[in-house]
């Protein structure tokens, strides 16, 4: 499950980065301002979460039926959330009315609150300890 979640948070993470660079250098003449700046907020979202999936792949302190169960949380989220938030911010340019889907958007929302509520149980219930307390 490891190399699952790493490979997920590396591919999640590209296509953070080719979404980012897309929405500065391709969508800027085609949306307004302030669609530019929701999609970026689902940029943003979407990388923290890449990074916050590499970073649980490595961990070795969460067992594995934990960490399942955060994995599909936050990978769920990330798409549900983020995507979701692609689509409205590009509303004007399809042929689509995302706005009817837009609920999509706070339920990613609960899955990636989720994950990290999770994590943080499962941390707390264990008794973690970080490098500087071993």
């Amino acid at each position: 499950m490891n190399r699952t979640i790493f490979l997920t948070g590396s591919v999640l993470g590209l296509l953070a980065v080719l979404l980012g660079a897309f929405g500065a250098h391709g969508l800027e003449k085609l949306i307004a301002q302030d669609a530019l700046n929701t999609f970026e907020t689902g940029v943003k979202y979407q990388m923290y979460h890449s990074l916050f999936l590499l970073l649980l792949a490595q961990n070795t302190q969460v067992p594995p039926r934990n960490k399942t169960l955060i994995y599909y949380c936050i990978f769920f989220g990330t798409l549900l959330f983020s995507f979701s938030i692609y689509f409205l911010a590009t509303n004007k340019l399809t042929g689509f009315d995302f706005r009817s889907v837009a609920f999509l958007t706070p339920m990613g929302g609960t899955l990636l609150i989720l994950g990290w509520l999770f994590l943080g149980l499962f941390a707390f219930k264990k008794g973690f300890q970080t490098p500087l307390e071993e």
